[in-house]
């Protein structure tokens, strides 16, 4: 079976888990840029609860340098995760996606995407459209969305250790940065 997925930044466990689950994986090149998804969006946990990090885009899909978002967003998970258990294992990893540059959104997370399936030990069939998908059977396009997601029967999260858990509770779906940085290794158990 084929799913199909819009490109993320740093997507949520959700993502990760169907590139893990699916026999082929379809991600969504052809798309036009839409206003607060996960292509250019994750979502952390902090000391103060959930921290969206955006990333800034012009001309539609090339990434912009407005904001020293590099170096804020950096900062943001070296605060919210160095306490985290395999912080320190994994950040020389994810480190260069904050000091080096990109000029498009999609190749930036397509590198990211290599990275995290690399650091999880996964290894999806994934092709890239040609042409805009309009519709798919398991599209989860408009299911994965951080504002308005569709319901996924697929989909249902389980607790696994989080820094802030005692503070904030258990908060389900955030980036996989926060699974790989409290689960490490066992991270691909939990997808």
């Amino acid at each position: 079976m084929t799913a199909l997925l819009s490109s993320t930044y740093f997507g949520p466990v959700q993502w990760y888990q169907k590139l893990k689950r699916f026999d082929h994986v379809l991600i969504e090149r052809c798309d036009s840029y839409v206003k607060q998804t996960y292509r250019n969006r994750c979502l952390i946990a902090t000391t103060n609860g959930v921290q969206p990090l955006t990333v800034p885009v012009a001309d539609g899909m090339r990434i912009s340098d407005h904001g020293n978002w590099r170096h804020q967003h950096w900062n943001a998970l070296v605060t919210a995760y160095s306490d985290s258990p395999f912080f320190e294992f994994y950040e020389d990893d994810i480190r260069p996606f904050f000091t080096e540059k990109w000029e498009f959104l999609y190749d930036f997370n397509e590198a990211i995407r290599q990275t995290m399936c690399a650091l999880i030990d996964i290894s999806p069939d994934v092709a890239y459209t040609t042409s805009y998908e309009a519709e798919a059977e398991n599209d989860f396009r408009a299911a994965i969305c951080p504002k308005h997601p569709a319901p996924d029967p697929d989909f249902q999260p389980r607790p696994y250790y989080q820094v802030y858990a005692q503070k904030h509770g258990f908060i389900a779906n955030l980036s996989v940065l926060d699974l790989l940085f409290n689960m490490g290794p066992e991270s691909i158990f939990y997808l």
